[in-house]
């Protein structure tokens, strides 16, 4: 199990700068950073990856503004409109390859190509519009992929909610890990995608040795 990042990452600081693999990478594992739109998908991948992030965003327009919904994320100008993509090494030898995914139904058609030869995914989820997130996760779960729930801390969440209430809103099966996470720091970012590495393992005992 690797629990934590290598010493060498430099993400933590936020001056992603590594371009090279580090020398101790043993397994290389692609992992999808998935949720609906504004949930914080591209901020989360610019916290944690120690490469200077690949971004496609574009400008939101007000043609997109008629499909694409708004409601919760009104300060939001801009949406990737392919992927996001950053890296991080943890220690054991693990590098995870991040791949962001669009939020927007109108970019269902790419999802199996980006979903193509990952292990698993992280779901971001907003509590303040839990609906958003119905269709990501039916992508996920039609997938087959095995994944872990983070919600991301927003400051005006609902305190209300309590671990029981959310898991029954999201439908999930008992063993679906849950954590919550803010996705702008870089600690907190690298333990949600922790739990879901810890989970990959549990899945699959035999191959992690």
């Amino acid at each position: 199990m690797a629990s934590a990042p290598s010493s060498t990452a430099s993400s933590a600081t936020g001056t992603p700068g590594r371009v090279h693999l580090p020398d101790t990478a043993r397994d290389l594992v692609k992992i999808l950073v998935t949720g609906p739109f504004g949930v914080g998908k591209t901020t989360l991948i610019d916290s944690v990856s120690e490469i200077v992030p690949l971004h496609t965003e574009e400008q939101l327009t007000e043609a997109s503004a008629q499909v694409d919904d708004l409601e919760g994320v009104r300060d939001k100008s801009t949406t990737t409109v392919a992927i996001d993509f950053g890296r991080i090494s943890l220690a054991g030898g693990v590098v995870l390859y991040l791949f962001g995914t669009p939020g927007q139904e109108r970019f269902r058609s790419l999802w199996d190509d980006i979903a193509y030869g990952a292990l698993g995914a992280l779901v971001l989820v907003d509590s303040r519009r839990i609906d958003a997130s119905f269709d990501v996760l039916g992508l996920v779960e039609e997938s087959g992929l095995p994944y872990t729930v983070a919600f991301n801390a927003f400051p005006d969440a609902p305190s209300h909610h309590t671990e029981e209430r959310l898991r029954a809103a999201l439908d999930l099966e008992p063993d679906t890990p849950m954590v919550t996470c803010d996705a702008r720091d870089a600690n907190s970012s690298i333990d949600a995608l922790l739990t879901l590495v810890q989970h990959l393992i549990d899945r699959h005992p035999s191959e992690s040795r």
